[in-house]
């Protein structure tokens, strides 16, 4: 199935249950991305709640559940979905990756119109997917709200002023960025530049794309297995993504105008000081042992080393794009494939998995 436009309706199929068998060629019109990490024990009940979910609606859907690492027997489990329903597929990153690296790897992988991602920990409800989807007729985007939300206070309020600083800075009228239950057009996240940890900015980047976005408010449930993967680090891990996302939404394709401002400004301080001190030494002053010529200096060397790194941004910000994420094996029914993708050397340790 394909989009005429960005505004086109889901085409409803008779032949739903024919793709659970596998018995037709034709592609889903919805996929469900799910990442996973240490999600064990809630993952037969997501499942089932799931699987009532879409076998009520009118159209195909697969269901692609990416394993980033998981280290509690989660494999184990998704491997016995696997086997159970022919919808499902199942992506094992190598290690640990983190969350949106999970989401690329599923979006890469996704057939459907749509595309819908929601938390593996069973506090994200199923059951608000079609909701989701009957929004997303009249958008390209729709992000759930999480209200009221059902986490402890230590959660609640540093998430509430991260949403408030990102929606003052990007000017994205949301409510919660974080929010694991989104849905899409697939043509939204094929022109996103999605790596790192900016899975939480998407609405920000596809806002700055001209992409309509829109919020629904949604069921939220207490966590009733595991624990959070919430950290502290994840709040300053979450400025340096904010910084990144206001450069790529404004300076993406002209970083030099951003370094170049700097450049300017401190270029023409170190002129200004140095100019100052000229002027003392014709009129026979001595200037050699005042620390301001070594600031005038420093600040015109400075200057042309912004220059410099605009210039080099520039250069990056055109090669060519890599992914994130290292795939160990991709089980599906219609075509089990084995990847092994050349990207980028691990870190020196995992990436944060949110909650």
């Amino acid at each position: 199935m394909s989009l005429a436009s960005s505004t086109a309706p889901l085409r409803p199929s008779v032949q739903a249950d024919r793709i659970a068998t596998g018995d037709s060629p034709e592609p889903p019109g919805l996929s469900v991305v799910i990442p996973v990490y240490d999600e064990a024990e809630s993952l037969p009940l997501l499942y089932e709640e799931l699987r009532e979910t879409l076998d009520a609606l009118p159209w195909p859907a697969e269901i692609i559940f990416v394993d980033d690492g998981s280290r509690d027997g989660s494999t184990a489990v998704l491997r016995r979905l696997f086997e159970r329903d022919r919808r499902v597929q199942v992506i094992e990153l190598r290690r640990n990756f983190g969350k949106a690296a999970a989401l690329q790897a599923g979006f890469a992988a996704a057939r459907g119109e749509r595309i819908v991602t929601l938390d593996a920990d069973l506090q994200d409800v199923p059951a608000e997917i079609p909701r989701l989807l009957a929004t997303l007729e009249h958008v390209d985007l729709v992000s759930g709200w999480k209200r009221p939300r059902r986490d402890p206070l230590s959660k609640r309020l540093p998430s509430l002023w991260f949403n408030l600083v990102v929606r003052l800075l990007t000017g994205v009228p949301l409510h919660d960025f974080n929010s694991g239950l989104k849905a899409y057009r697939a043509e939204v996240l094929r022109e996103l530049p999605l790596y790192g940890e900016l899975h939480r900015y998407i609405p920000v980047l596809a806002y700055a794309r001209g992409f309509r976005v829109a919020e629904l408010p949604v069921e939220h449930r207490p966590r009733r297995f595991g624990r959070s993967k919430f950290g502290a680090g994840r709040f300053a891990s979450g400025f340096f993504d904010l910084l990144t996302v206001l450069f790529l939404t404004q300076y993406t394709r002209r970083p030099l105008h951003l370094f170049g401002w700097f450049g300017l400004l401190s270029l023409g301080l170190g002129t200004l000081i140095n100019a100052y001190l000229s002027a003392l030494w014709f009129l026979g002053q001595p200037i050699g042992h005042r620390p301001l010529l070594t600031l005038g200096v420093l600040l015109m060397t400075i200057g042309a080393q912004f220059f410099l790194t605009g210039l080099l941004a520039e250069l990056i910000a055109h090669a060519a794009p890599r992914r994130d994420y290292s795939v160990r094996q991709h089980l599906r029914h219609d075509a089990p494939v084995n990847e092994e993708i050349a990207l980028r050397p691990p870190d020196d340790g995992n990436r944060p998995h949110d909650e």
